[in-house]
Parts: structure tokens; C-alpha cells; sequence
């Protein structure tokens, strides 16, 4: 059963503006009709079983962002009705304020087929091809894709890196991460330079050992860690982890973030690593350094994170360091205080205001972050730096109206931590289940690509069980059960 052709005329439109392209005269990705209600979205509005294809071939699509040569350009199929259209004119529905693209109250993942996955590292002929310029458009598409890219031996080649931003091309930060990544697998990378839009990635075996990566900026050593953790999980031997630049930036995750929140929860996987802050790096200079340590697993198990339970503690740090004052942390400390009194009445709240020792810290910054733990175990946070010019006062509230945006959603992970789980949901062998707040654009991006370069299915839909003021939603995956093959 085929749909009839529809004119070239049509099909290059559909290109330009999903932003595909030709590859040796076949079109990478030709999206059917039903799939085109937002042009700016990759991802495919809900549709009616009447006018979807057939599961089997679904399969074998070539993904929104994604060409792969082995792939045979789809026919367009007829126009359907989504079966969620009541939202926005498009049919999809939208997820969250923040989100960015329209999403169906279900999706299903498609990923790359088993021969594809299982077979050796491929040649050039094989390279899957990236779009570094679609959904977020920065420099998580480049960490993701770098990642899986390592870790099944697929051949890779990234373009428009980082199309989304006012200076695209590689930064210090991202071009760290990618040398880490060849470094740990013996690979090769070419067009590795600050700036540039492209670069080709061909990934070698996993190793263990010492390795170093230094943005020699303020570069977030956070993000480093994000890249570069899970290959090393999957590596001959432990891993020791040199990561220098900033501890807390902007636009990252803060160490002490990684530490309080992002540690316990990602443990869940069954695997542990330490953390151990040698020296803190603020903007513009850096100059902190993190040492991760961390061994091998056989696998990743899946996680349940679906009970959020009560707040039971509220406790944090509000730190200074170089030529500032404590006074300032105190001052943090006391207006993220009165900022949760307003919301939360019955609960202590302990945030101590620390000055880092001269010997620990690079540089003059200030921050806070502020953490809530619940009976299940579920840890959320708001986080804020301070800056030349910014009432410490102003740092305080920031950091707690975040905590409380968190807490109001009723999801158990917080907006921070969603992107960050993604990777692991989808190497991990089994379900795993996640409740969270509004899917960010940031998680949107990372289940796209996650699904697209392993066999991960992923669904999101609205959490029907909490209050339907809350937006509250589910995110479930299949993992794709990777096995370390060196153990």
C-alpha cells in the first residue's frame, strides 16, 4: 500500500524547511504530510491510526535531524486528524510554557535498526549525519549524539554546531568535551578547532585510565562530566577524570548541584561514583578542577521515580569566595529564607553561608542553591550565581522561586535534572519512569536524539493522577539494554 508521489517541487520545500538535505541525489528525510503540523518542530504531532503507517515501517523512517545512508527515503502519506487537536491549531499539544515544540499527549521513539546498532564501527560510507542547528540548537545535541556516538561505535559527522546560539561553532568548553571523548575511546576527530560549524567523529574502543580535559575558561566542568560519564560506565577499566575550568557557571548545572542533587538520584542506575572538588573556578577566568572517579558496570537498571511524596527537608549553601564578604552570603541565605516562608510555614530550613577557603577556590564568585527533600527520597532545587552589580538579596529569591516552581509542578525531578536522566534512561536495560514538571526544550532534545542513535523507545504523557491544575507529566522509556562488553 503507497501513497501517491507527491512533486519535487513539494518535497524540496519540505526539506528547506525541516532543514534536511540531499545526500548523493536522494533526499536524507522526505517527512510525510501527517508529521508536518509545526515545521519548526521535529517531532510529530499525534495522528489518528487510520493515516500512520504501518509500526514495521515506521521503523525504518529516517529521524527529523538525522541522516543515515542506509535508509530509504519515505513516500508522503495522506493528511490525517490528530487525536489531540484541541490545544493549538497544529493538533499537537503543547508541554509546558517552556517547551518550545508541540508534542502528542503519546509519543513513540523510533530508533536505528539491530544490524545497525550490533554491526562494528562502520566506514565513511556509514557515518550517521547530524543537525547541530534543530530543537535547542546548542551544544547538548553536540554532547549527546558525541556520546552514543562513542559508545556504539557509530561513525559520526555533526553540522550546524550550535546553530542556535549568537556564536555558533565550537567554544572552548565544547571542544574539551569532545577531545575527551576521543581520548577515552582512541578515536579520531577532525574539524576539532574553536569555531568550527562542522566536525567528523569516528569512535574507537572504550578505555579506562586517566584522563584530562581543560576548557582553559570558565567552561562548565559540570557539562564536561555529562559527556564524558556515560562512555566511561561502559569502559575496559575504572576511570579517573580531570576536569577543569568552571564550577559554577552560568547556563550550567553548578558543582554543587552535581553533588547535592544530580549524584544521589543518578546512582539509581546502579553505578556510583566520587566526586571530589579540588578548587573552584568562577567566570570569567575558571581555573577550578573537579577529579571524577568512577568504575565499569556490566549495565545500567532502570529507574521508577514516579512518587513524589511530602517535603520533608529544606537545607542548602550560600557561598562566597575570593575578595567578598560573608556578609553577602548571609544575606542570600536570608532572603531565599523568607522568599520559601511565604509557601512553605511548618518546615526548618537550613542554608548555611559559607566563604570558601582561598586555598579551594580561583577567582571571586558567589552563589547559592537550595535543596528539597521529600519522604520518597526525591531531591529538587533553585539555584542562583551573584554577579558584579546584582543585590545579593536578588540571588537569595532567585534561587528559592525556582525551588518553588519545582515543588508546585508535583513532578519528583526537578527542570535541571530532567535533560540529564535521558542518556541513562536509554542505555538502561528495562522501563524506566520518570514524574517531572513541563518538559523542557532541553529534554525534548535529548529524547529525540537518544531515540534516533539507540533502539530506546520513549513516551510522554500527561500525569492523570495529580491534580490537574499541576502539569505533570510521565516520561517512560524502554531502554535499550546496552552491555558492556568488556566485562
Amino acid at each position: 500500500m503507497f501513497a501517491p508521489r507527491v512533486p519535487a517541487r513539494c518535497r524540496l520545500e519540505a526539506n528547506r524547511t525541516l532543514g534536511f538535505r540531499r545526500r548523493g541525489g536522494d533526499v536524507a528525510r522526505c517527512p510525510p504530510l501527517w508529521e508536518r503540523t509545526d515545521p519548526r518542530s521535529p517531532y510529530q504531532a499525534p495522528r489518528s491510526s487510520a493515516t500512520a503507517p504501518h509500526s514495521a515501517q515506521r521503523r525504518h523512517l529516517a529521524p527529523a535531524g538525522i541522516a543515515h545512508p542506509h535508509r530509504t527515503p519515505p513516500t508522503y502519506q495522506p493528511t490525517g486528524t490528530g487525536r489531540d487537536s484541541r490545544s493549538q491549531p497544529g493538533g499537537g499539544r503543547r508541554l509546558g510554557p517552556s517547551a518550545g515544540t508541540p508534542l502528542g499527549s503519546r509519543r513513540r521513539g523510533r530508533g536505528l535498526c539491530e544490524r545497525q546498532l550490533c554491526s562494528p564501527p562502520a566506514m565513511d560510507g556509514d557515518r550517521v549525519e547530524v543537525d547541530g542547528g534543530i530543537m535547542e540548537g546548542g551544544g547538548q545535541i553536540l554532547r549527546v549524539s558525541t556520546a552514543l556516538s562513542c559508545l556504539l561505535g557509530l561513525p559520526l559527522r555533526v553540522r550546524r554546531i550550535r546553530a542556535g546560539r549568537s556564536q555558533p561553532g565550537l567554544r572552548p568548553q565544547h571542544l574539551s568535551g569532545l577531545e575527551i571523548i576521543r581520548d577515552l575511546c582512541e578515536g579520531k576527530l577532525e574539524g576539532g578547532e574553536i569555531g568550527s560549524t562542522e566536525i567528523t567523529f569516528t569512535p574507537g574502543k572504550i578505555k579506562g585510565g586517566t584522563h584530562i580535559a581543560d576548557t582553559k575558561t570558565a567552561g562548565s566542568v559540570c557539562l564536561l562530566m555529562q559527556v564524558a560519564m556515560p562512555c566511561v560506565l561502559f569502559g575496559a577499566s575504572p576511570s579517573e577524570l580531570h576536569l577543569k575550568g568552571g564550577t559554577n557557571a552560568e547556563m550550567a548545572p553548578q558543582i554543587d548541584y552535581t553533588v547535592m542533587v544530580f549524584k544521589p538520584i543518578v546512582e539509581k542506575f546502579n553505578f556510583t561514583f566520587n566526586c571530589n572538588i579540588k578548587k573552584r573556578g568562577y567566570y570569567p577566568q575558571g581555573g577550578g578542577e573537579v577529579v571524577i572517579h568512577i568504575s565499569p558496570v556490566k549495565e545500567l537498571s532502570p529507574i521508577n521515580l514516579t512518587e513524589r511524596g511530602i517535603v520533608t527537608k529544606i537545607y542548602g549553601r550560600a557561598f562566597v569566595a575570593g575578595a567578598l564578604p560573608i556578609k553577602l552570603a548571609k544575606e542570600m541565605s536570608a532572603a531565599a529564607v523568607r522568599c520559601i516562608r511565604k509557601e512553605i510555614r511548618d518546615l526548618y530550613i537550613n542554608i548555611q553561608p559559607v566563604r570558601e577557603p582561598d586555598d579551594q577556590a580561583f577567582g571571586t564568585g558567589s552563589g547559592i542553591i537550595v535543596v528539597a527533600e521529600t519522604s520518597t527520597g526525591s531531591l529538587l532545587a533553585g539555584s542562583s550565581l551573584g554577579k558584579r552589580g546584582k543585590n545579593s538579596d536578588k540571588v537569595g529569591i532567585e534561587a528559592a522561586e525556582m525551588l518553588l516552581r519545582n515543588l508546585k509542578h508535583g513532578g519528583t525531578v526537578d527542570d535541571s535534572l530532567q535533560d540529564q536522566l535521558i542518556i541513562f534512561m536509554a542505555l538502561a536495560k528495562g522501563v524506566s519512569r520518570v514524574k517531572s514538571g513541563p518538559i523542557t526544550l532541553h529534554t525534548q532534545t535529548a529524547i529525540h536524539f537518544a531515540e534516533q542513535l539507540t533502539k530506546a523507545k520513549f513516551t510522554v504523557t500527561k500525569s492523570e493522577e495529580d491534580d490537574p491544575n499541576q502539569d505533570t507529566y510521565i516520561i517512560e522509556c524502554q531502554g535499550m539494554g546496552m552491555i558492556n562488553p568488556n566485562l
